[in-house]
């Protein structure tokens, strides 16, 4: 059976056109879907319970219960199981509390969020100057960090390793008892 040129040309241009169109849908999954990206963790909201100040000459030291809620946003098309962590907050360079941060699973396109309770607790001072200042001018600025580890799963199939971290800085109206300035990185 024999073709006349013609059609054996349309067929090749169909074949063609059928290649270049695989190609750019192909291409165009691998762009949008499988470009995986690290999640991100913030502290979305941190109230303040019972807080107390001691600034006596000898021991200046605070105390004071934090709830936080976490926001983990994972922007990927698959989700993010991540391993259990620790979400530490510090004062002026020095650890005042912590709090263990569950291994979860952050789905597809959604943001997980998570309850802490911390007690954040201080005695001693290395710079007992720079406290008393800090608690004269009404503000304690207190820094919170969390890195999770885990994987982003597509499909059941393609697993990639990622991280998350949080680096929020906050004010703590010791007046008020209140956080102000809630920022994170």
């Amino acid at each position: 059976m024999a073709t006349n040129p013609r059609r054996r040309r349309k067929i090749v241009t169909y074949v063609i056109a059928g290649v270049i169109a695989q190609t750019a849908i192909i291409l165009l999954f691998v762009l949008l879907v499988m470009r995986i990206r690290n999640p991100k963790v913030r502290l979305s909201s941190v109230t303040v319970e019972n807080l107390k100040l001691n600034t006596s000459s000898t021991s200046p030291s605070f105390g004071m219960q934090l709830h936080a809620q976490v926001a983990i946003k994972n922007t990927n098309f698959g989700h993010f199981k991540f391993d259990n962590t620790t979400a530490t907050i510090s004062y002026r360079g020095a650890a005042v509390g912590s709090a263990d941060i569950m291994k979860a699973k952050a789905k597809a396109r959604s943001t997980k969020k998570m309850n802490l309770t911390m007690s954040v607790s201080s005695k001693n001072f290395s710079s007992v100057t720079q406290f008393r200042s800090d608690v004269n001018s009404g503000i304690l600025t207190l820094n919170g960090h969390a890195k999770l580890s885990g994987k982003i799963v597509l499909f059941k199939v393609f697993k990639k390793k990622k991280s998350a971290e949080m680096n929020c800085t906050m004010d703590v109206d010791t007046k008020a008892k209140e956080i102000k300035n809630l920022k994170c990185k």
